[in-house]
């Protein structure tokens, strides 16, 4: 019989929930969360290096602000367009609106 076992890393927090009352998530909500997966620095490490992984970070999170925004606009589009071929222009005005 094969046998197997995982180390899970005692010092990274395993699970993270992040919820919103009666909205979605704003793209800057989802950045943040997404640039703290990408950029990571060890506490112990110098401490100019922290700082340019800080700076690293914050440029991340505006570049993938602006995308996400473009994602949204983009995805509003489809929807508004969807909605006007299926015979709802009144609706698509709406979320052409929003």
């Amino acid at each position: 019989m094969l046998g197997s076992s995982m180390e899970l890393p005692r010092h990274a927090q395993l699970v993270q929930v992040h919820t919103t009352s009666n909205r979605g998530f704003t793209p800057e909500e989802i950045a943040s969360r997404c640039a703290d997966k990408i950029v990571s620095v060890s506490e112990t490490a110098h401490p100019a290096l922290r700082e340019q992984a800080k700076a690293f970070k914050t440029a991340i999170e505006k570049v993938l602000v602006l995308y996400l925004k473009e994602a949204v606009a983009s995805d509003r589009t489809t929807v508004y367009n969807a909605l006007k071929d299926a015979g709802h222009p009144d609706l698509a005005e709406l979320i052409r609106r929003l």
